[in-house]
Formats: structure tokens, sequence, C-alpha cells
């Protein structure tokens, strides 16, 4: 699966943003066991969003965008995994996974929670969409702990073993940090929750793209209707702001998602220029997430069992009926 041409990659932004994030994330971890309120607020915070430049992270390494050679994006995605958990999963299913959700034009995922879903008592069902409705992320945990069962299902013993270890690595981090603060942990709990807000709600909204849910890394069944055209017209660029685009900085420009659709090794500090050249100042697939806020909270709950994303209107209310996706995490399609 080759990547498009991208231009030469700039050390200085990628530095501060890795620093940032491992820092950021040692500095909140350590805020969170003070016995100060307002350091455990700025602690909740930090962590959370050294969690979600973890995210964002491990997708430019995924397509090469932070180093030159392959190894070393590896390398530092595998880093950055142990942060939020993503190092459960095997590293190189979830690049492989992702890179086909640009070669397929579809949403592939590992687990279809769907199915799984349908299979439960009708009383699971209403509580998952009971916890929905209050805003628990129900759904993104299911698929983290659809992680964990991979293995024991599909896995050989090998990778029953690593799993194991893993596992074990963080209970133990887990339990020293309530040694220290008990109260440190359920924060660190609600930081990572917003985490998984924070990347739901993008990915709700970037797609209308087809779900096709497989455990193999073989490509999907080809279909002419899926052009470059279809890319275009079934992706969204959810920008925090069209005004002040700084603000997007704050998930490292991953709502520029047209211009990463179309140049997907472009680093994600060059993504504003890249969009404003190929888009101009106004496009019909942006729609921002002020516009989209609404829409997350009228269909918290609808979009759950839905059988498609819903679509974006022309004009008016744009995107009243776009009811947007669940499970789609390219963490979790392992």
């Amino acid at each position: 699966m080759s990547e498009p041409p991208r231009s030469p990659t700039c050390a200085w932004p990628n530095t501060l943003v890795i620093l940032y994030t491992f820092l950021g994330w040692g500095l909140g971890v350590w805020l969170l066991t003070s016995g100060h309120w307002m350091l455990n607020v700025a602690g909740v915070l930090l962590t959370a969003h050294a969690l979600i430049f973890s995210g964002y992270l491990i997708h430019e390494c995924v397509h090469h965008s932070i180093f030159e050679g392959l190894r070393p994006n590896d390398r530092l995605g595998l880093l950055l995994s142990w942060l939020n958990g993503a190092c459960l999963a095997d590293y190189q299913r979830l690049k492989k996974k992702h890179l086909r959700h640009h070669t397929d034009r579809l949403d592939v995922v590992t687990f279809d929670y769907r199915a799984a879903l349908g299979a439960t008592p009708r009383w699971i069902r209403h509580s998952v969409l009971a916890l929905e409705w209050a805003y628990v992320p129900v759904i993104e945990i299911l698929m983290r702990g659809m992680i964990i069962a991979y293995p024991f299902r599909y896995g050989n013993a090998a990778a029953r073993i690593r799993l194991l270890l893993l596992l074990a690595v963080r209970v133990a981090f887990f339990t020293a940090l309530a040694t220290i603060s008990v109260k440190a942990v359920l924060l660190y709990a609600l930081s990572y929750l917003l985490f998984l807000h924070v990347l739901r709600f993008l990915d709700a909204f970037q797609h209308t793209y087809e779900v096709f849910p497989s455990h193999s890394l073989a490509p999907a069944p080809a279909d002419p209707r899926r052009t470059r055209r279809y890319e275009y017209e079934n992706t969204y660029s959810n920008l925090l702001s069209e005004r002040w685009s700084w603000l997007n900085l704050l998930v490292l420009n991953f709502p520029y998602h047209n211009a990463h659709h179309e140049r997907a090794g472009e680093s994600w500090y060059r993504l504003p220029a890249l969009h404003q050249s190929l888009y101009g100042k106004k496009d019909q697939q942006v729609v921002t997430c002020r516009a989209l806020a609404r829409s997350y909270h009228r269909h918290r709950v609808s979009r759950v069992l839905a059988e498609d994303y819903g679509s974006v209107a022309a004009d008016g209310e744009r995107a009243s009926g776009f009811l947007g996706a669940v499970g789609v995490s390219f963490l979790t399609a392992v």
C-alpha cells in the first residue's frame, strides 16, 4: 500500500509536539496525585490532551510523516501506543487496517459491534444505550475490550502471551499509582474518557463511508463506485474553526480530513496550507464542529444501532441529518 508523494519533513514541529506529548503526560499524571483540586483539574486536562496527541501522532507514524524512514516511524508509534493503551493491539495490524481505510475507501473495522449487540439479551442492549445517552462512551470501551479478546479467538499462543504480559505491565503501573493516590487513578480514568470523547467526536463526522467488518488484512472486494470522487464526496473536514485556524492545532490538524485523504503522507503542520491550496476559503465538504455539536448530542443514542451514518445537507442546518459513526477509531481496527 503505497503513500502519495509528500513534502520533505521538518524536524522542529514534530520534536516540539512529541516532547509535549510525553512530558505533558508525565506532568499531567503527577498533577493528578496533588492534594489541591485546581492542580487536579489541570492534571486531568493536560493528561487528556497528551493522550489525544499520542493518538494523532500514532496516525502520523502510520502514514510515515514524522521521520523519513519506515522503522523510526514504527518505533515512535509503538512507544506512543504505551501512553494510550493501543499497545495492547498489534501495531502492524493497526497500521495495515488503517491504510486499507484509504485504499479501499471504506470504514474497515475488525469487530461488528452492532451484530454483537444484536445477539445479546435486550437488557444488555438497553443498558448500553442508556449509558451512551448519559455520555459514557461504552462502544469505544467495548471496542478496546474486543482488542483484548482478539488474540484468544484469532491469535496464536505467542500473541496471547504477549497480551497477558502487556496487561500485567499496565495493571502494575496503575496499582503503583493507586498506592500513591487512589484519587489519581480515578482522575486518570476521567482523563481517558475525555480522550475517548474527543477522538470519537472527530471520527464520527469525517466520513459517510460504508462499514466493512473483517478481521482479515486482505483488500475488500473492488467496487467501481468507490472512486476518488466518491472519496472526496464522502469525506468531511470537521474543522474546530474556519476563522481561527490555529484552534485546529489542539487536535493536531486532524479535522483537515479531505486534505489528508488527498495527500495522506502530508505532515499535520502542512495540512492547513494544503487544504487552502486544494479547496480555497469555501468548500462544500467543510462542516465545522460548531454545527456538528448539536448532531453529536441529538443522535448520541440513535447512531449506535443506525444502519448508516446519515447525510449532510447542501445548505441550511447541514448537519441535522448527519448521524455520524461509532466504533471506527484507527486505534481499534486490528
